[in-house]
């Protein structure tokens, strides 16, 4: 399995608007793609403005895909709420108890 973890910042007062705006409209788009897993979203209760997208995929190569094909209009849609461009990072998943991974399946 294997995840992206997008890094946002959003302007003052934005996060909750910016979670809505993923889970009404990021969120159904995701679903429809060849090995998307899941979505969770992260809000700082430390930093009010920080949140943290985390989707997981069957694949790199899923992930990649959606990333080419469908990331520059998702990144359009939240771009009015954004501070600073999406720092994204990717990872591959060594364990998850949500997702039933262990160290050895998933190396």
């Amino acid at each position: 399995m294997y995840t992206r973890v997008v890094e946002i910042t959003c302007k003052s007062g934005k996060a909750r608007e910016l979670s809505n705006t993923i889970e009404e409209k990021v969120v159904p788009i995701l679903k429809k793609q060849t090995g998307f897993v899941d979505e969770t979203v992260l809000a700082s209760d430390a930093e009010p403005n920080r949140v943290l997208g985390l989707s997981f995929w069957n694949s790199k190569e899923d992930a990649e895909r959606y990333h080419r094909e469908h990331y520059p209009q998702i990144h359009e849609t939240i771009k009015h709420l954004l501070e600073t461009d999406p720092v994204i990072r990717t990872f591959d998943v060594q364990s998850s108890t949500t997702h039933r991974i262990t160290a050895r399946k998933a190396a």
